[in-house]
């Protein structure tokens, strides 16, 4: 006959090896794609993401990239994920700006932060992941977090001292909000596609361009045509989202949802630190080389935020969403000084 003891050791034996099946049986599949190539520094971040997903959840999570738009047209990622042809879309909120206008304010808020920290800080301290969430789940869909990288640099063939050097500056912008804000200073943006620009730089049909970052710009060879910049940047700097469909979220184990969300910070931290270091050693390597690097005033700086804001108001009009974002985006400038 067995003893209590023996009793006891012996359920609680069969409790874990049964509780231990069932945690073995909850397993993730997701299928993401990104838009960005494998072989790119941010590439190689999206797959430390991959590998620290799989690592934590033991394998428990497994996901199946697709890099460079491979499975769909970076603008169709967001309808494959709702249609659940992918799982999960690593581009960004500004292909879905004619879904709603207040995905322009989940992208690139244009003019509001500083620093990649102070755009994430809004998003875990100032009420925006809450806010962006309603948006998405408006649509089906699961926001997660940000990718940040940095504020982008404008590229010039002649000098960009501040504001008032804006006035009939030609340069290559994406449409939207941006050309907008630009216009209003004087600026004469030119929608045109980003392949373009090297050929109408050297042509001089325009004077500078949006781009990228510092850093990336070089890349680009760029600065052996156009020997101004901004840096570090103010007007831009776009945030690539994780959007999951909302249905194959909430399907999973809430430890998968809580390493998902872990290894997302974890990337936002790495992206925002990597772009930094290169854009430091970019600029000191330009500067070495004679390309003048323009740091705007605050007061410049603060003329072109008015600028912005001003542009904000007329889009917070375009749907109620956006009314919400940019109510949301405006407290948390003012609370941390901006």
């Amino acid at each position: 006959m067995m003893t209590f003891k023996a009793i006891v050791k012996t359920s609680v034996a069969v409790m874990a090896i049964t509780l231990g099946s069932a945690v073995a049986a909850q397993t993730t599949n997701l299928r993401i794609q990104t838009h960005i190539s494998p072989e790119s520094p941010a590439g190689r971040l999206a797959g430390q993401f991959v590998q620290d997903v799989e690592m934590m959840s033991d394998g428990d999570i497994k996901i199946e990239m697709f890099y460079s738009a491979s499975a769909v047209a970076p603008s169709d990622t967001f309808d494959a994920v709702r249609n659940q042809v992918l799982s999960c879309d690593m581009t960004n909120g500004g292909y879905q700006t004619g879904k709603n206008p207040a995905f322009q304010f989940v992208n690139d808020i244009m003019g509001g932060y500083d620093t990649p920290l102070q755009q994430l800080s809004w998003l875990y301290y100032g009420g925006g992941k809450e806010a962006a969430d309603k948006l998405y789940n408006k649509y089906g869909m699961k926001f997660v977090g940000w990718w940040v990288g940095g504020q982008e640099s404008l590229i010039s063939t002649k000098p960009l001292r501040g504001v008032s050097d804006l006035k009939d500056f030609k340069f290559r912008s994406p449409p939207g909000m941006e050309s907008e804000i630009f216009a209003a200073l004087g600026a004469k943006p030119v929608v045109m596609d980003f392949t373009e620009i090297f050929t109408a730089l050297e042509t001089g049909i325009i004077d500078g361009a949006d781009a990228s970052s510092l850093a990336n710009n070089v890349g680009l060879g760029l600065y052996d045509i156009a020997e101004h910049t901004t840096y570090p940047g103010f007007h831009s700097m776009a945030a690539d989202h994780l959007a999951c469909n909302l249905n194959v979220w909430n399907k999973m184990p809430k430890p998968h949802q809580e390493i998902i969300e872990t290894a997302m910070q974890k990337l936002s931290l790495h992206t925002a630190m990597s772009i930094m270091v290169k854009n430091s050693m970019a600029a000191a390597d330009l500067t070495a080389k004679g390309v003048h690097l323009y740091d705007w005033s605050i007061q410049d700086r603060a003329e072109f935020r008015e600028a912005a804001k001003s542009t904000w108001s007329e889009w917070a009009k375009r749907s109620p969403e956006a009314a919400v974002l940019v109510e949301s985006h405006t407290k948390f400038l003012k609370k941390i000084g901006l």
